[in-house]
């Protein structure tokens, strides 16, 4: 079923439903991860962990010291894929980087660099024992959606969620507020994770949503992607510096750095202009505009435009605007 609350389920009873979901489609992935699908299957299973993550976020209140040990797992279990992972983002980074740029000289001497990245990413997927690893894995994920049964989830409705909405919210607007003020990597890859478990939380609430949420979790999409993007491209740069072998000269390693350089710049100003839009309520309020949307999904579902006519906090517009992007980055967006 898809990732979101459903009608007639209780809070308990769809969070249960979403997580086991989603442990399940990660196992499955990772269990038919071979050959030219490994890659796919890994960057799904990821998906599914990271959605999982976010759910957690969002009842940690109330699961307590399982949320701890949950994310622990799921966290350990996301930082080995991302071993994997990242092998191959970086060829699409690179790729993505040099439809971006266009025409620029010396753009010949890159091929080397590429060709660099394939090699590295063929021998990370076909390295000797990752079939028994990710094996082990998907037991792991079938265990994880097997406890949720155990979970102590008691609260109902919004109650349920109300908390972890807001806090969410909370993290993602100071998470942009540091990434403004103090532009460093590690503060736009925070901004990044903040604005994701934002987005996936909007993602559970679809039945709530009138055409200005759409406008909205649309936005949110988009602010995840350049933000991604930006966090590959910090991935591309640390890679072809740490690895001199990689390029065929220092001239093609100062031509891939400025590259990033100037992309970075034009993905982070888009970044920071949409997440102004998205964070510009307050997180009480935005939380207030939920409960109203909540309550009238709840009652009639056709009454879900008028509750937001009525909510004086309801964004009027879209969030930001959709600057134009490059074929291949588009194909690259994450869902």
């Amino acid at each position: 079923m898809p990732y979101r609350f459903k009608a007639g389920e209780s809070a308990p009873e769809s969070i249960r439903r979403i997580v086991a979901e989603e442990m399940e489609s990660a196992a499955s992935q990772l269990e038919a991860a071979s050959g030219d699908k490994r890659e796919e299957a890994i960057h799904e299973a990821r998906k599914s962990l990271k959605k999982t993550r976010a759910i957690l976020r969002l009842v940690k209140s109330e699961l307590g010291g399982v949320r701890k040990t949950e994310n622990a797992r799921l966290r350990d279990h996301g930082q080995k894929l991302s071993e994997l992972r990242d092998a191959g983002a970086i060829v699409v980074a690179f790729d993505d980087l040099l439809a971006a740029s266009g025409q620029v000289k010396g753009r010949d001497s890159l091929d080397t660099i590429r060709a660099g990245l394939v090699a590295r990413r063929d021998q990370a997927m076909d390295q000797p024992g990752v079939e028994a690893r990710l094996a082990a894995m998907a037991k792991s994920f079938r265990t994880i959606g097997k406890r949720t049964k155990n979970w102590p989830l008691k609260s109902d409705g919004f109650s349920a969620i109300r908390g972890g909405l807001e806090e969410s919210f909370r993290a993602g607007r100071k998470a942009m507020t540091r990434a403004r003020r103090q532009p460093r990597p590690e503060n736009f890859h925070e901004f990044r994770k903040r604005a994701k478990d934002h987005w996936y939380h909007i993602r559970l609430l679809e039945p709530l949503w009138t055409d200005v949420m759409r406008a909205y979790e649309k936005s949110l999409k988009e602010l995840e992607t350049w933000l991604g993007d930006d966090h590959n491209l910090v991935v591309l740069r640390d890679k072809v510096l740490s690895e001199p072998d990689l390029c065929a000269n220092d001239k093609a390693t100062d031509l891939v750095v400025r590259l990033v350089e100037r992309r970075q710049k034009e993905l982070r100003k888009n970044a920071l202009a949409v997440g102004a839009r998205i964070y510009e309520e307050k997180p009480r309020a935005f939380a207030r505009r939920m409960r109203t949307l909540w309550d009238a999904w709840q009652a009639e579902p056709k009454s879900l435009e008028k509750a937001e006519e009525q909510s004086d906090a309801a964004p009027r517009k879209a969030p930001g605007s959709k600057p134009s992007r490059s074929r291949a980055a588009r194909a690259t967006t994450a869902a």
